[in-house]
């Protein structure tokens, strides 16, 4: 029995963050997991930068309404969920990512909340559960399923090596470079070609 837990941002739609920047004009928001490996201290500056410049989730929810899927990404998804149970696993928080799932035919995906204050700015964030996507994998895995995990940056590593199959999907050349042993690809027919065969 296997569940397939994929990453959503860099895997199935653009980094939201990064589409963000460019809007605002606010160049240092383009900062991901791809280049900070400490998602604490990530979503600290993120929320600095933000109350810097007066903006919030109106702002930031405006920019997500115009995202659309990678290309391929929904055909990808719906192949293989027609081939087995599939779980989004992300950073995001839900009052980003609702659109975004509407898009790609409401999967699941379990991610975070922001805690807002009355006039629509961010105040904080709660994360679901500590290192949520090694969490995540572990309860399945006691659950009684084999895991297999694929993603981009730096905060999808642990979920990646504690699967029985994991891959890099579109990962930046020094993640990929610094872990050699795992299979990275690029085009969303083989990564579907690669879970089908480790799921066999």
């Amino acid at each position: 029995m296997y569940v397939t837990c994929l990453d959503l941002e860099g895997v199935l739609v653009p980094e939201i963050w990064i589409a963000f920047a460019e809007a605002s004009g606010i160049p240092e928001l383009k900062r991901t997991t791809r280049d900070e490996p400490d998602y604490d201290k990530l979503m600290a500056f993120r929320l600095d930068t933000l109350a810097e410049h007066g903006l919030g989730l109106p702002e930031i929810q405006r920019t997500i309404a115009a995202i659309d899927p990678l290309p391929g990404a929904r055909g990808f998804l719906d192949e293989l969920r027609s081939q087995m149970q599939v779980i989004i696993i992300s950073d995001t928080f839900t009052q980003f990512a609702s659109p975004l799932m509407e898009k790609l035919g409401w999967p699941t995906i379990f991610c975070n909340e922001l805690d807002m204050t009355a006039d629509g700015r961010i105040a904080g964030i709660r994360m679901r559960c500590p290192e949520s996507k090694l969490t995540t994998v572990r309860a399945l895995q006691s659950c009684g399923f084999d895991t297999i995990a694929a993603g981009d940056s730096f905060n999808d590593l642990a979920m990646i090596r504690a699967s029985k199959a994991g891959f890099l999907f579109r990962s930046t050349d020094a993640i990929k470079a610094d872990n050699p042993d795992l299979p990275a690809f690029e085009e969303f027919g083989d990564l579907l070609a690669a879970i089908k065969q480790a799921a066999a």
